[in-house]
């Protein structure tokens, strides 16, 4: 296999390129060699993504979701299945492990993220496959955590030092049934996984949330205290959250952010602090642009991802496995 260069990766001296770049050589010419392959280099593979934060493969014989089960089985990861997350973005499964990473328009922008990062139950890793890229646009924005961290601290100390040490919560809205039509139309019986209004209270009661009925039959809920920076084993700081994604992206959250995103304390986080971290993430963005067959492999703690808006007749599909933690799974 050769580790290559592509235009746009960030360089901060070797290995440390992000993301890296994995092109097959045509020595891998099947699903079942590309098994045997991540196997025996399993241990440098995980070594490669803790220190760059993402890899793309490229060139592998992954042309279907069901190769692309087999090719994120073969890293041996814990599953972490969609229907027990606590997101209530709506996906579509292929298999019972490889989903649609979203069901949102193409003319709209998914905004930078650490997947499920607004509940207390979110992924290690993600696994994308570009089944059959866009005509135009529909790239995959991602982003190294700890540099966005590094130039927060450098540029407003008190910003960094204030979501390090008060954390955030969030409130979101879960609507009574099921709504296809939206991007977050997961209902609270679907999103929670539970029937009753009593298994739903004590699920998030258990998860620390805090909820209102509506009159609509639709949830309020808000989390505890969840982090905004976390500090990883190897002792970079990150910026972790879903900060950028709900500010930018989720309905009405610009025009009344303090309902939706608040500091861990309850206290208001200043709109200009938020405007602030969505333009300086811009600097650290490398799209990923896809082709077909090509598999990304994203350290979650590391790195966040998004979707640039897309265009033309052709249908975007890039299809998302995740691989769990286990210190992370709560039922």
């Amino acid at each position: 296999m050769q580790l290559t260069d592509v235009a746009g990766q960030f360089k901060a001296g070797q290995p440390d390129v992000f993301p890296a770049v994995i092109l097959n050589n045509k020595s891998l010419t099947t699903v079942e060699q590309c098994e045997q392959w991540i196997v025996q280099n399993q241990a440098e593979l995980e070594k490669q993504l803790s220190q760059s934060g993402a890899i793309l493969f490229r060139g592998f014989p992954v042309g279907s979701a069901e190769a692309f089960d087999t090719f994120k089985a073969s890293f041996g990861n814990p599953n972490f299945f969609y229907k027990d997350s606590l997101s209530n973005a709506v996906r579509i499964n292929f298999t019972e492990r490889v989903f649609t990473a979203n069901e949102a328009p193409k003319d709209v922008e998914i905004y930078l993220q650490n997947e499920m990062a607004q509940t207390p139950n979110y992924p290690d890793k993600i696994f994308f496959f570009c089944l059959n890229p866009a005509d135009q646009g529909g790239a995959s924005p991602i982003l190294r955590c700890d540099l966005l961290f590094n130039a927060l601290l450098e540029k407003n100390p008190e910003l960094a030092k204030a979501f390090s040490e008060k954390g955030v919560k969030y409130t979101t809205q879960m609507p009574g049934e099921d709504n296809r039509e939206s991007g977050q139309g997961h209902s609270w019986k679907s999103t929670l996984s539970i029937e009753t209004v009593e298994q739903a209270e004590e699920k998030l009661a258990r998860l620390s949330y805090s909820w209102e009925w509506q009159r609509d039959g639709s949830l309020k809920a808000t989390t505890g205290k969840l982090p905004a920076v976390r500090t990883l084993d190897c002792g970079r700081q990150v910026f972790f959250n879903q900060i950028i994604a709900a500010y930018m992206g989720w309905s009405g959250v610009r025009e009344h952010h303090q309902d939706t995103l608040r500091f861990g304390d309850d206290s208001e986080i200043p709109k200009a602090w938020l405007e602030e971290i969505a333009e300086l993430s811009e600097d650290y963005v490398y799209d990923v642009p896809w082709q077909a067959g090509d598999v990304a492999m994203v350290n979650n703690n590391l790195a966040m991802h998004g979707r640039r808006p897309y265009g033309g007749e052709s249908k975007r599909q890039v299809l998302v496995a995740l691989g769990a933690a286990k210190a992370n799974i709560q039922g």
